[in-house]
């Protein structure tokens, strides 16, 4: 993140934060982000990086992170599953992809495309390790919602893991529902 320190007044203001209160909060004096708000004052490194740092934490402070967002329930199936079973449970389950195991360890993704993107004729014949995509990216649970965002415009979902184990998986439907609630 690049930070113009031009723009603090606005971005305090839009916190609802007085001076006295920023100042508090970014470990600087009250005169010193009057100074600079008035454009008088050119700070120092170091006062622009605390500055920066304070703004982090305060624009931060109320975002999700994974483990607020995640479906706990996780459906998978085996990478010996046959195909024919595999969308049986899809549909069974409203869902629109389901990580592969083994062992459990996720090895793959198996989505509504990796499906279609085959032989339908031969389908009934595979299995789900023979259809199945890489697997999707694992994040901790207190990986932001800032982070999640970013990797579902690459993945269908990302999965949430916490001491080597898996506890819940996110989609881009679970990410945006947690906008509203």
């Amino acid at each position: 993140m690049v930070f113009d320190i031009t723009q603090l007044k606005k971005i305090r203001k839009r916190l609802d934060l007085t001076q006295h209160e920023f100042a508090i909060k970014a470990g600087i004096s009250q005169s010193m982000v009057a100074k600079i708000e008035a454009n008088r004052l050119d700070p120092t490194y170091s006062n622009v990086k605390k500055i920066e740092q304070a703004l982090v934490l305060l624009t931060k402070k109320d975002e999700k992170e994974a483990k607020d967002i995640m479906t706990k329930n996780i459906i998978s199936v085996n990478k010996n599953e046959k195909i024919s079973n595999v969308i049986k449970l899809m549909n069974k389950h409203t869902i629109s992809q389901l990580p592969i195991t083994d062992n459990n360890k996720v090895i793959g993704l198996i989505s509504e495309s990796s499906i279609l993107n085959k032989n339908l004729k031969d389908i009934k014949n595979l299995k789900a390790e023979n259809i199945m995509e890489e697997t999707p990216p694992i994040i901790d649970k207190n990986a932001r919602s800032e982070v999640i965002k970013q990797l579902l415009k690459f993945y269908p979902l990302v999965l949430v893991k916490e001491r080597g184990r898996l506890i819940g998986l996110i989609t881009k439907a679970d990410l945006i529902n947690s906008l509203v609630y």
